[in-house]
């Protein structure tokens, strides 16, 4: 499941539709206030308005249709009440309703824009965060995706899970930055993941790829500004017949494992560098091992879960957040968390979010 970092109201559909005849309804009471109260008020020199408020959610045309009408109506009152200033307030309905029906046009031209815009990121989302199977044997495995920016689809962060001779392969990671920036080296580290892992017995050549790839991406694209783009990584091998995880963290928040309702952070004897850094670091790569019982849960996340804040500037408490989740499926935890998330948060996340659920059943 792939959200956008905000929270979507559901409007009801009365109220959309009252919205949208607002234009309409502003008339009708500047109209009807301007007939039944003494002219010297002038609620008349308020009809300019209701074309304005049109070019906000209008087309073009509708919106000029509403202008003439106000100017109409104008016309009408000087009529019932002589000395309204009707040509001042007629060229002024005329000269909004104009400046209205250019925004109206300016509004659409955008809209269809970000439209287009929306069409290229559904496509790179695909590359990226291509669309998984829940079920591998008697692994199953859950995505979440929150994008930070309100009107992105994809960021920084990124995952991918592969069914290959060695197990099952998990990668989940974290560019430095967010937004259109990094998806790029994203990509770059997604798409070799998925030729090493099938490729590649150990894990470790694994790693060791992953971070060509994301080294050769930023020769070619360097990032603006003086710092490095380097990226966070955690890859998992759950293999076919074992009851026994692999995982490689290089520079990762580690992993959380239940287990009968006790919860353990699976971190690293000795950590991994960062995928871009082994050339600075040195590219010593170590493998983990824990054990990995039916009915476990494995939650891999970035950082955007353990640091989104509350208003008054507290983390999100995610390991006393899994410790009260009763036993479900990964895809109705991810549903919760991401409800949770959005409620904790107010909705307002500073970074991009990216967790996998992985449960073993019994065979």
């Amino acid at each position: 499941m792939i959200e956008s970092g905000r929270p979507q109201l559901r409007r009801r559909s009365g109220t959309g539709s009252l919205v949208r005849l607002s234009p309409v309804i502003l008339t009708v009471v500047i109209a009807s206030l301007a007939y039944a109260t003494p002219p010297e008020m002038a609620f008349s020199r308020l009809l300019p308005a209701a074309p304005a408020l049109a070019a906000a959610m209008w087309p073009v045309l509708p919106t000029v249709l509403l202008g003439t009408v106000c100017l109409f109506l104008m016309i009408g009152l000087s009529l019932v009440f002589p000395g309204l200033g009707t040509w001042w307030t007629a060229a002024g309905i005329i000269a909004v309703t104009v400046a209205a029906a250019y925004g109206s046009h300016v509004r659409l031209q955008r809209e269809r824009t970000l439209f287009q815009v929306r069409l290229v990121a559904d496509a790179a989302q695909q590359v990226v965060l291509s669309p998984m199977p829940r079920r591998f044997g008697s692994i199953e495995i859950e995505s979440l995706y929150l994008a930070a920016a309100a009107e992105a689809r994809i960021g920084g962060d990124f995952y991918e899970v592969v069914d290959t001779p060695y197990g099952v392969r998990l990668l989940i990671g974290d560019v430095r930055g967010k937004g259109l920036p990094a998806v790029g080296a994203a990509a770059a580290i997604v798409n070799a993941f998925r030729e090493a892992a099938y490729g590649e017995r150990d894990m470790v050549n694994v790693a060791r790829r992953l971070d060509v790839s994301s080294t050769r991406y930023n020769a070619a694209f360097p990032p603006e500004g003086p710092m490095e783009r380097f990226a966070t990584a955690l890859l998992v091998e759950i293999p076919h017949e074992g009851r026994r995880i692999g995982i490689l963290n290089c520079g990762h928040p580690p992993p959380l494992l239940l287990h009968r309702g006790e919860l353990r952070a699976l971190e690293p004897a000795t950590p991994s560098p960062l995928l871009s850094l082994a050339e600075l670091i040195g590219g010593q790569y170590t493998v983990d091992t824990f054990d990995f019982a039916p009915n476990d849960l494995l939650l891999l996340y970035t950082d955007g879960i353990a640091e989104a804040r509350a208003r008054d500037g507290e983390f999100f408490p995610l390991a006393a957040w899994l410790r009260r989740q009763p036993p479900t499926p990964p895809r109705e935890l991810l549903a919760a968390l991401h409800r949770d998330l959005l409620r904790y948060s107010r909705g307002r996340l500073d970074d991009d979010i990216a967790a996998l659920a992985v449960r073993l059943y019994e065979p």
